[in-house]
């Protein structure tokens, strides 16, 4: 679970490409309101609006009443336990591939 918000799984929240998506653009601007995000998918507002709330939930995006608008923003530090999962096996493939590469070199030799 996330440390930020039992709620929401962090991996859960970046499981959908949609989300993923929001998450790219909203790294890409300071701030965006819905209205704006809401262009850039082929779904309504409602449903932004729901994978917004997911990634809020995770911690991964904040947001803040400007008037009648709320205008959203990455709050990326959530992402460092996804970071950090991955790290571990990037070090795992990097061990593998040296192996590979040993390998295959002494197959060469041969």
């Amino acid at each position: 679970m996330s440390e930020t918000n039992p709620e929401r799984d962090v991996f859960d929240a970046i499981a959908d490409g949609t989300r993923r998506r929001i998450i790219q653009l909203l790294a890409e601007a300071d701030e965006i309101p819905l209205h704006e995000l809401t262009p850039q998918f082929e779904m309504g507002r409602t449903a932004v609006s729901k994978h917004l709330t997911i990634l809020k939930d995770a911690g991964i995006v904040l947001d803040r009443k400007v008037g009648r608008e709320t205008r959203y923003r990455l709050n990326a530090s959530p992402l460092r336990e996804v970071q950090d999962w991955v790290a571990y096996y990037s070090k795992f493939w990097r061990t593998n591939m040296f192996r590979l590469n040993q390998l295959l070199t002494e197959e060469e030799e041969e």
